[in-house]
């Protein structure tokens, strides 16, 4: 396929996905249950740690989570007692348990009061080009605290050769201005330019479908190679065609 029809076809698709019917029967409808900025930011994030496997438990499970929250995912990581982590215990995704949920707790609460957050962590470490080196300066930032070696396995380092998913997705979530209600954008430091995709065996099997992938693996060089072919088709919102991959995926078997 031409890259004139390419984008056209990918463009449709993108219209036909990124819309209000998405969060139905999407993770993202979790954190769509809040309006403040930090409480959106924190369900986002741990909605989007667990986003692996069936997603309808994805959903079920980011529910739980909130509920064990409060309702009020900011006001727990900020002002929790030791006694109110022991709720947190019995929580279990997939291998995220609640030792990993603890330690997610407090290692957050600790950017919050230190660092302002999440957003500068980002801001101020990812490049013209890329946010992939600022998620391993968030990786080195959550873990810089006392924490289980264990629950590092649930934050990708890019500089390790991973595709990162889960974390592009939170912050394709948090940056992506698209004007059709899924996408939050509240980070407004970032530019939705240096996004990268997603990318799981759903947009990697369609993306290589359509020739805008050779490598075989899922891994930081293939995101690389993605990230090059969609800013291509949109250098502004490159990641709008996330919609698109994921779309032909998993709705349509492409």
């Amino acid at each position: 396929m031409k890259k004139e029809a390419l984008k056209d076809f990918l463009d449709a698709k993108v219209l036909q996905y990124n819309n209000i019917a998405f969060i139905e029967s999407d993770p993202i409808q979790v954190p769509h249950r809040y309006t403040k900025k930090e409480d959106i930011e924190i369900s986002s994030f741990f909605t989007a740690t667990i986003a692996w496997g069936n997603r309808k438990s994805i959903i079920n499970n980011a529910e739980r989570l909130m509920q064990l929250f409060d309702e009020s995912p900011y006001d727990f990581v900020m002002n929790h007692q030791e006694s109110d982590l022991e709720r947190l215990m019995p929580f279990v995704h997939r291998t995220f348990n609640g030792l990993d949920c603890i330690q997610f707790v407090n290692s957050l609460q600790h950017l919050y009061k230190n660092y302002g957050g999440l957003e500068p962590i980002f801001a101020n470490h990812g490049t013209s080009k890329s946010l992939q080196p600022a998620i391993s300066e968030f990786k080195s930032r959550f873990f810089e605290i006392e924490h289980l070696e264990r629950s590092k396995k649930h934050i990708s380092d890019p500089l390790k050769n991973s595709a990162a998913k889960r974390l592009n997705m939170f912050l394709r979530w948090m940056i992506r201005r698209d004007n059709a209600g899924v996408d939050f954008g509240i980070w407004k430091s970032i530019s939705p330019a240096v996004l990268s995709c997603p990318l799981d065996v759903h947009s990697g099997k369609v993306a290589r479908k359509l020739g805008l992938l050779k490598r075989k693996q899922n891994d930081a060089k293939a995101l690389a190679e993605l990230d090059k072919n969609l800013r291509q088709l949109d250098p502004s919102d490159p990641v709008k065609y996330d919609y698109a991959l994921f779309g032909l995926g998993v709705f349509e078997s492409f």
